[in-house]
């Protein structure tokens, strides 16, 4: 790979993720990501603006775009740190022993977390919200975004060129071979558009309201290019990226789109009987459903599309006087991320004893879910279930529809 140049004097060092580990030890990368770090060169100071972990290789990728710039090892002044999690700063220790007069440069919170982490506080200096820094033709200015997704979080603006370098604000899974918005093939682009919505409902959703404050607070700088550290550079549309994250965060709040997620599982069948069912109250009212079977389906991908409904179904037998546990699992996670306020449908078999829907109200209380009803019933469902389970559903899409 080659650096990508964005502007005069300032360029994309990055790194193309494969497919084999999970994001944050979680989330599962079928399309890999990208890691962004940026160079900014002035006539004066030259600053690194984030960095890479030793992950697949991405260290040696950014030394040798480095080295296409002359840069590897020597000639960078400062080091800007936008957020801490190690996959912008697993390399801190080595490069610093690489370039040990380079100044590091951080929000306050993160000052005592590079000192954790890397055990480094030498040349280490806290700047704070607005502060700029004069590379000689360029000037950086520091923001302060709390909570984008660590407390420590900031974005870093170049003035003159008009760039924000945002973290993991704006990004994206994915692995592209293009730099930029404007290079995509379609084929990208659907790829961008799925993982754009997943990477936020993964990393970023449970933030939302700090993300639609980080946003207000970059409102008066202008965008021409809107850089973030993982995925593609936005050129030709910046505010496309940036209108589609508050998109994505009023969802906490709603409202959301006019969908219903079916999440179901299901130990011998008698559950998954039921889902046809609902599938054709849901269609017969014009709605979109996304149908997710677990734990055949992993989280990061229910959580997606949770995030973006109206209305959940959620479907699960009873095992052991409680809720089966993939089930348990996927609400954890929903309710972790703050999946609330849908309207809500349960529904699932058991076998001598019930149980899964006392742990499931549990949830409708802290999700704050809008109950329409249960369809419960020993071993199979008869033809009385299923009629009920088709009403229910085509109840709550209409309910959706005409909202």
């Amino acid at each position: 790979m080659k650096p990508d140049k964005l502007a005069d004097g300032v360029f994309r060092v990055s790194a193309k993720i494969g497919t084999r580990d999970l994001f944050e030890g979680i989330w599962p990368l079928p399309n890999g990501v990208m890691l962004n770090s940026y160079i900014v060169r002035g006539q004066k100071k030259t600053v690194l603006v984030d960095l890479v972990k030793d992950w697949d290789g991405a260290v040696l990728a950014v030394e040798e775009q480095l080295s296409e710039l002359d840069l590897k090892n020597t000639g960078i002044d400062y080091l800007v740190i936008n957020h801490m999690e190690p996959d912008h700063t697993g390399a801190m220790a080595s490069f610093v022993e690489k370039n040990p007069k380079v100044e590091i440069l951080c929000s306050e919170k993160a000052v005592p977390l590079i000192k954790w982490f890397y055990g480094i506080e030498k040349n280490v200096r806290a700047v704070k919200d607005g502060e700029t820094l004069d590379l000689g033709g360029k000037t950086l200015e520091f923001i302060m975004t709390p909570n984008i997704h660590w407390p420590e979080t900031m974005m870093t603006y170049d003035i003159e060129d008009r760039i924000l370098f945002s973290c993991d604000a704006f990004g994206s899974f994915g692995r592209y071979e293009h730099c930029f918005d404007d290079e995509l093939s379609e084929e990208e682009k659907e790829l961008l558009s799925g993982e754009t919505e997943r990477y936020f409902a993964n990393i970023v959703s449970t933030f939302s309201s700090f993300v639609i404050r980080g946003i207000a607070k970059v409102e008066g700088h202008p965008l021409s290019i809107v850089a973030p550290s993982h995925g593609v550079v936005w050129r030709k549309e910046p505010h496309k990226i940036v209108d589609w994250y508050h998109r994505l965060a009023t969802y906490m709040q709603g409202p959301r789109e006019k969908e219903i997620t079916l999440v179901w599982s299901s130990m011998y069948g008698n559950t998954a009987a039921l889902v046809p069912s609902l599938v054709a109250g849901i269609e017969s009212e014009q709605i979109p459903v996304h149908v997710f079977e677990v734990p055949q389906t992993h989280e990061s991908f229910v959580l997606e599309k949770a995030w973006r409904s109206e209305g959940l179904i959620i479907g699960m037998p009873t095992y052991e006087y409680k809720m089966f546990p993939p089930m348990y699992h996927i609400l954890d996670i929903l309710e972790r991320s703050h999946v609330n306020d849908r309207k809500a449908i349960r529904f699932g078999s058991y076998g001598w004893s019930g149980g899964a829907q006392k742990q499931f109200s549990e949830f409708v209380d802290l999700m704050k879910l809008d109950l329409q009803g249960c369809v419960e019933y020993q071993g199979a469902p008869t033809e009385e279930d299923k009629k009920k389970a088709y009403e229910l559903a085509k109840s709550m899409a209409k309910a959706i529809r005409e909202a």
